[in-house]
């Protein structure tokens, strides 16, 4: 069984990552999920989403690692599943342009000379919750080429006002894969 472990890359744990990271749990069961990173008082803010560790994925000593990074020249697909236990995702919300912070974890494992692997799900930078739904339905014997995806996000927050997100979003059955809980906190800010 595959589990997924966010490695969080934020200063804490902000109101829309505990939205991003409970529709992770969502996604693939509180069991598979692995928060790494984790300061102070956002520990127990995530313990009812999955197991939580103060520690980074590279002072874990994990074995059998595959990191998600845009940058990777090398596709997930299904047969990773049995090459790789646990899958690492960056989470941070995501800059535009991106800061590959993402390879701040790639540089971690290689320092403690843990070896790993490098998938990518694309080369356009995707939400967390995003990455890892896509690779839970690669893992699970879909394809990249068959998955469907959009490349920006407007979200209307009143009848003057919308937000656009400068993501790439899973779109499964003519449905946009994003948090009605995101959808409500975007629209709930006091400003932008």
């Amino acid at each position: 069984m595959a589990k997924y472990i966010i490695e969080h890359l934020e200063a804490e744990v902000y109101e829309w990552c505990l939205i991003e990271y409970g529709h992770i749990s969502e996604i693939v069961g509180k069991d598979n999920l692995i928060f790494t990173n984790i300061k102070g008082d956002d520990f127990k803010k995530l313990k009812k989403l999955g197991s939580v560790f103060e520690k980074n994925v590279s002072e874990l000593k994990f074995q059998d690692i595959c990191v998600l990074s845009q940058y990777s020249k090398t596709a997930l697909t299904a047969g990773d599943k049995s090459k790789f236990k646990y899958f690492v995702f960056g989470g941070i919300l995501g800059d535009n342009p991106a800061k590959k912070r993402t390879d701040w974890i790639i540089d971690e494992l290689r320092e403690a000379k843990i070896s790993f692997g490098k998938r990518s799900l694309g080369n356009v930078q995707m939400p967390t919750d995003n990455a890892v739904y896509a690779a839970k339905k690669i893992l699970d014997g879909s394809k990249l080429s068959g998955l469907k995806f959009i490349d920006e996000v407007e979200i209307e927050v009143n009848e003057n006002e919308s937000v656009v997100l400068p993501f790439r979003y899973v779109v499964d059955n003519n449905r946009l894969v994003i948090s009605e809980k995101l959808v409500e906190h975007l629209r709930n800010r006091k400003e932008f």
